[in-house]
């Protein structure tokens, strides 16, 4: 996409006129007005990494003229084909990402991190660079030329020589991003989202006491919740306790412990009780990067204990030093998790750039901070959720954790929020779950948009969790969600829109598919397909199994809408027709066909096919194990002659609709052995 030939570029320094040059594509280095630049592009893995070199040659007894601190440098980058469509991932505030459409360069919004585009038989993904001092970014400009910014939020700086972008192309948009994003991650040196390890609290069903208390959190609040959920056998298996327990000065951390007067005990008596009373087997904090969001109180107890793991900056916040910070995250995990505190939510990632101009370069201020934290959280078996840290800077300077918040908050009171918290997750998704299990934020199950937010979570691949208040939770939304031990059904990865919606506005077509994977019986993929209907009026789309990318490839599949409770077989390339009503969302489960019978699994469950763990076919049964029981349900051409569970035979109580052979059972944890005879 990008020409090999001419680069404009644009310096601007302190103290002196900006220096507008040319400069050719792996031609060596120019020299104009005291500034010598060049910018080159290699290749590796299928991927082009562009990166630029300068230096800035100061005269003796003149005033030094080096770069500037917002966006000392653009370029323009000519391109040699247009795309046809874009979709621009963009910072709309300091923290998070959304994504925006168009078909023209120039239209890119500013702050662009990733840019996903479409050609006539490819696409290609452009993701500006994070370096160790600089971040680059893409903003609108030429109709033929990408523009790319570089700032390092540090005025004065004489000499660069950072990465400018990662580019690939590939014949779908997805392995495009994989290529881009793997290279990213090996200059980086962090891990692919398939190289972290997910702790094992996030593989259960939790709650947050944000949208249910917001700062006014306290002990005898999180104890009335915990003996809610524990009364309505609501199988929660981790608690946040979010804003609001720390002790603060202004607004500003003052010590490590609780504030007492929330928390008179502190955490220890109530997590031990609650282990025991409720069942909750996990606590976390919540904490801002920088102890709380603007830093920590001078003269506090913090400030005195951690003198020498903090640092002042420039905008005379007290903060964590990016250097020595990882005592001052150490010293405070040791008093929680003396307490029985578990694991943390580390907020305000996005504030780096806010705190540390003028102070460090960003990207130096970034890399090191997060390895202190990420160093410090050994103390927690790594069990962190990065929240606030879409900007590109951190995104790339976390070296092992694996949860990353995917979106805005969610907002319970503001109506019609649903769909913008929908399209950011789900977009996002495209490139930040190359490198992170993406979690899709809290929800309330007693809510007008609460089934829309269950089955949301049910495919967003990520933790689930609600944030109710006292007396408000709705056993009946989660049970879809998870096993009666409260472990979930996870699938996969995030879900992700269909090839056909990645370039289209979702507002605009009224509709959006979500697609996404989970593992089905032994070595198999199934999978399925979540339609959202944005409008007011009754809708329909089409979609193919072959659109749901990483399914097992088959000849046929068997179709199950989950909400209709109907069944049907299909071939991998036939269109299917999905109606949706106004405002709602359907869920399609679609598995590989392999024998003359098809387990869904637990049909009570969005992915109740992931109960399945294997499966034996001889020429007159099917043995089926899986990982709980329930309501099972089979397809088949013909009714089975015979249908046991745990060696009990429960042929009476099956019930035949359509293709399906449904066996309502109740639900309980553990193996379970089902065998259907011919």
């Amino acid at each position: 996409m990008i020409k090999q030939k001419t680069v404009s570029c644009e310096i601007y320094r302190q103290k002196a006129q900006p220096v507008l040059t040319e400069v050719t594509l792996n031609g060596g280095a120019v020299s104009c007005d005291g500034v010598t630049l060049s910018v080159s592009e290699t290749s590796a893995g299928g991927c082009r990494a562009g990166s630029i070199r300068l230096a800035i040659q100061n005269e003796e007894l003149e005033s030094c003229r080096n770069l500037e601190a917002e966006a000392p440098v653009k370029l323009r980058l000519p391109v040699t084909e247009l795309p046809e469509q874009i979709t621009a991932l963009y910072l709309f505030s300091p923290w998070w990402t959304r994504p925006a459409f168009t078909q023209r360069l120039s239209e890119l919004p500013d702050k662009t991190q990733t840019a996903l585009f479409r050609f006539g038989d490819r696409c290609g993904c452009f993701v500006p660079a994070v370096g160790a001092r600089c971040k680059a970014y893409l903003t609108g400009g030429s109709d033929n030329a990408l523009t790319l910014v570089l700032t390092a939020l540090q005025g004065g700086l004489s000499e660069l020589d950072e990465p400018l972008y990662w580019y690939a192309e590939a014949p779908t948009i997805g392995e495009a991003i994989s290529v881009a994003f793997a290279e990213a991650a090996r200059f980086k040196n962090i891990r692919l989202r398939t190289e972290r390890r997910l702790p094992e609290m996030f593989r259960y069903l939790g709650w947050c006491s944000w949208n249910a208390f917001y700062t006014d959190v306290s002990e005898q609040g999180i104890r009335e919740k915990a003996a809610e959920l524990a009364e309505k056998q609501v199988p929660v298996k981790w608690m946040i306790i979010d804003d609001g327990w720390l002790s603060l000065q202004n607004r500003l951390l003052y010590a490590f412990e609780p504030d007492r007067e929330k928390f008179p005990e502190g955490f220890g008596r109530l997590t031990g009780e609650l282990r025991e009373s409720a069942g909750i087997r996990w606590f976390g904090v919540w904490h801002a990067l920088m102890g709380y969001w603007s830093g920590i109180a001078p003269g506090s107890p913090v400030a005195v204990q951690e003198a020498p793991n903090l640092c002042r900056t420039a905008s005379g916040r007290l903060v964590p030093d990016p250097v020595r910070g990882t005592g001052f995250y150490r010293d405070w995990y040791k008093v929680l998790t003396a307490q029985g505190i578990s694991f943390v939510k580390v907020d305000g990632q996005g504030t780096i750039p806010l705190c540390f101009e003028n102070t460090l370069p960003l990207g130096e201020a970034a890399n090191g901070l997060h390895a202190c934290l990420e160093s410090a959280a050994a103390l927690v078996d790594g069990a962190v959720i990065n929240c606030m840290g879409m900007p590109m800077e951190s995104v790339l300077s976390r070296p092992a954790t694996a949860v990353s918040r995917n979106s805005d908050d969610f907002f319970p009171d503001q109506a019609d929020s649903f769909r913008e918290h929908l399209l950011q997750n789900a977009y996002n998704a495209l490139y930040h779950d190359r490198l992170f299990v993406c979690d899709w934020d809290m929800f309330w199950t007693r809510h007008p948009d609460s089934a829309k937010h269950a089955l949301l979570r049910a495919v967003s691949g990520g933790p689930v969790y609600c944030s109710d208040r006292v007396g408000e939770t709705d056993a009946q939304v989660l049970k879809p969600l998870a096993y009666p031990d409260g472990e979930l059904l996870m699938m996969s990865r995030s879900a992700m829109p269909t090839q056909d919606c990645v370039f289209t506005d979702p507002f605009k077509s009224g509709f959006l598919k979500l697609q996404n994977i989970a593992p089905f019986g032994e070595g198999q993929d199934g999978g399925g397909i979540a339609v959202f209907n944005l409008t007011d009026k009754p809708l329909s789309c089409t979609f193919t199994p072959a659109e749901v990318e990483g399914i097992t490839v088959c000849e046929r599949y068997l179709l199950y809408n989950y909400f209709e409770k109907t069944a049907c077989f299909i071939e991998r390339n036939e269109l299917v027709h999905c109606a949706a009503a106004p405002n709602s969302c359907q869920w399609v489960v679609l598995l590989p066909i392999t024998g003359a019978c098809t387990c869904l699994g637990m049909t009570e469950k969005y992915v109740g096919f992931t109960a399945v763990e294997s499966v034996h076919n001889s020429a007159s049964a099917q043995t089926v194990v899986l990982h709980a029981s329930g309501t099972l349900a089979w397809a088949s051409e013909t009714a089975p002659k015979r249908v046991t569970v745990d060696g009990e035979d429960v042929t009476a109580a099956a019930e035949r609709k359509g293709i399906l052979t449904v066996v309502p059972l109740p639900e309980k944890s553990g193996q379970t052995v089902a065998v259907l005879e011919w």
